[in-house]
């Protein structure tokens, strides 16, 4: 399904590109949550992040990283921090932060869990292997 990544990989819309290969295509996030916030994206179209290809995965990740060393070398920061969400653009995509403290992050509220709770839930998830 085409998004707004495709029509940017087409030229269609600008963007402040940063690099790309034969398979991914890093450029500037337009609300970025700090200067140097980049985005790494998959030039082939798929929705979500866990769906993809091994290889294509772990080529990503790859990418990703070398991006990241490339935004930290840019910025400064101590530390480029990542972010995988796909919820507003559902098209494979690699959030790369540059941060110099979690302050910086706009981290949704967080409370401690009930130990019973994590526990059904860790029960819950390694039923799944």
């Amino acid at each position: 399904m085409p998004s707004i990544f495709t029509k940017i990989l087409a030229g269609e819309i600008p963007c402040a590109k940063v690099w790309e290969d034969e398979c991914f295509f890093a450029f500037l996030d337009i609300m970025p949550v700090a200067p140097g916030h980049t985005l790494v994206i998959t030039k082939q179209e798929v929705n979500y992040l866990f769906d993809m290809d091994e290889k294509l995965y772990l080529d990503l990740m790859a990418a990703s990283r070398k991006v990241a060393k490339m935004v930290k070398a840019a910025t400064g920061c101590q530390r480029v921090c990542v972010g995988a969400f796909g919820f507003e653009v559902p098209h494979v995509h690699i959030h790369l932060f540059p941060l110099d403290g979690l302050n910086q992050f706009p981290f949704p509220k967080r409370e401690k869990a009930n130990p019973a709770d994590l526990d059904a839930m860790a029960k819950k998830i390694a039923a799944q292997a």
